[in-house]
């Protein structure tokens, strides 16, 4: 099968399956606040990641491309709902295209389309730091994003089977790169151990790509003869990944993604630590489903709630949301106390 014909059943199988639904959204509860003291018009979403200014919590993020024409259409509306919206984007892995120089035109696109917005290029950790640049230059891009996708490699029939060195790639990379470096997990969640690893070699920014998303196991297995039926439910849950990054005892910028389903879960998200939500699935299958005029409209409301929801709970900018108090049970309490963190430290917070 051709590169270009797997990144096709990527999205398909995806778009099949749906976000795996997770529970552990379901176990974080706010605390109500009778008297929050501000009014909507005193509400600002715009965040920063590292260098980069948005006017957004949250960002399209990689998806696809390196497909040919069906890629190539995601991409080009993609990157017209973030024009539209003032959303950042980033693209699918970008190697396809340095492989392939035909298909660099459905990365190229975003770039085309919204020639003054955020974008943000891809590659697996496998690249090189002349990879790197090519990709960067590709779509100019604002920063760039280095996934890691061990599981998706280990299921995938014809995937890697070697994960050595994957680290000092990325301490080559950063050194030679100007523009941020995120690295990004792929829907299986990043440890704090994880966290504090990449922190030691210059990474600033993680995009722990939590489980609960699109699952890429998934996704391979349908495409084995015989099915590694163990990766099923292997990961880090959203939620509970945030908040290892967040325990870090290094200062990074936490990306939160995988398997956000709507405003209240993007605002939970960022009250456990997450300085802005990454979103691909549900906006790929609003795209598919209803088309870039709904996919558009759908973001504008995902902004009102959260300006609502933040209005409820007395908070002005996205990164007040941090210091909200709420309530963790369930699943989540078990895991972070068996982890060390204390669980009661968000439910003692105080907005003052």
């Amino acid at each position: 099968m051709s590169r270009s014909e797997r990144k096709w059943d990527h999205i398909r199988f995806a778009l099949e399956n749906g976000d795996k639904h997770s529970s552990v959204f379901d176990e974080i509860k706010f605390i109500h606040q009778s008297l929050p003291g501000i009014s909507v018009g005193d509400v600002q979403l715009d965040c920063s990641i590292g260098e980069l200014y948005l006017s957004s919590p949250i960002f399209i993020n990689a998806m696809t491309g390196g497909g040919g024409e069906k890629t190539f259409r995601i991409n080009k509306e993609m990157a017209i709902a973030a024009r539209e919206t003032g959303l950042a984007m980033a693209v699918g892995s970008q190697m396809a295209a340095i492989k392939d120089k035909s298909q660099r035109y459905t990365f190229e696109v975003v770039r085309k389309e919204n020639p003054s917005g955020i974008v943000i290029a891809n590659l697996g950790n496998e690249a090189t730091a002349d990879q790197a640049k090519e990709a960067i230059d590709m779509i100019e891009a604002d920063a760039l994003q280095i996934h890691l996708n061990v599981i998706q490699e280990l299921t995938m029939p014809e995937g890697d089977r070697d994960f050595t060195g994957a680290l000092k790639r990325i301490e080559a990379i950063v050194k030679e790169v100007e523009i941020p470096i995120i690295v990004k997990e792929v829907g299986f969640g990043m440890s704090k151990e994880t966290v504090d690893l990449l922190s030691a070699v210059g990474i600033s920014i993680v995009d722990i790509g939590g489980f609960g998303g699109t699952n890429f196991a998934e996704i391979e297995n349908k495409r084995r003869e015989k099915e590694f039926a163990f990766f099923a439910d292997w990961g880090i849950p959203t939620p509970i990944s945030i908040i290892e990054a967040a325990s870090s005892s290094n200062n990074v910028t936490i990306i939160g993604s995988g398997g956000f389903r709507n405003a209240y879960d993007m605002v939970k998200g960022l009250a456990l630590g997450a300085d802005m939500v990454g979103v691909a699935g549900y906006f790929l299958r609003v795209l598919f489903n209803e088309g870039l005029d709904a996919l558009i409209a759908d973001v504008e409301k995902i902004h009102q709630e959260i300006t609502i929801m933040m209005t409820a709970l007395g908070v002005t900018r996205i990164s007040d949301l941090k210091k909200v108090p709420l309530i963790i049970f369930g699943e989540t309490y078990q895991w972070l106390h068996q982890r060390g963190i204390e669980p009661t430290s968000f439910s003692r917070r105080n907005l003052s």
